[in-house]
């Protein structure tokens, strides 16, 4: 499982999802994230670099993400339907080498193919120079910036709403290569 072995190595953090995450801990996390595979919800996407998977970025649609439904801080901004891209974690070696930016844009591609009109992020305003890399799970708002993303409201200093809106004012789709993660 390219996700599973992604995720495995130093620098994944669980984050929000750390009691569930502790609860399943080995065989039963894999478990689960193999039911949501292959049961067809395609997660998110994983970027290669020739064979070896180096990215992963959730996107899905906001509903499907019960712990932003929880969120004082990310609550939603108004009324309108979006998709959300909940995690973005890029393996060591490949970090600050653009491939965040790319899973990004790919990501817009993805969920536009699936009828979303906006795609919102939640990345983390680093609070340090060297804030450890394992704490930005959510992505940095200069990956966002760099993908066309634009901030739209910030309820805290540390944590910007961002969106794409798909259709451009010239009604053109981003066009990106998109690996949506299948059956394992």
């Amino acid at each position: 499982m390219a996700s599973v072995a992604l995720a495995a190595g130093a620098g994944a953090c669980s984050g929000a999802y750390r009691k569930v995450f502790d609860a399943g801990k080995g065989e039963g996390n894999k478990l689960a994230f193999k039911k949501i595979v292959t049961a067809d919800r395609e997660p998110g996407l994983l970027a290669y670099f020739g064979k070896e998977p180096v990215g992963w970025c959730a996107v899905a649609p906001r509903e499907d993400y019960i712990a932003l439904e929880c969120s004082r801080i990310l609550k939603p901004v108004d009324e309108q339907a979006v998709w959300s891209i909940s995690c973005l974690f890029i393996k060591k070696p490949y970090r600050r080498t653009g491939v965040s930016t790319q899973l990004l844009k790919a990501a817009v591609e993805f969920a536009a193919k699936r009828g979303a009109k906006i795609v919102e992020g939640y990345p983390v305003e680093p609070s340090m120079e060297n804030m450890p890399d394992p704490f930005l799970w959510h992505g940095i708002p200069s990956a966002f910036k760099a993908a066309g993303f634009a901030e739209v409201l910030r309820r805290s200093k540390s944590r910007p709403i961002m969106r794409f809106n798909v259709e451009s004012s010239t009604g053109r789709r981003p066009r990106t290569a998109v690996i949506p993660l299948r059956g394992i």
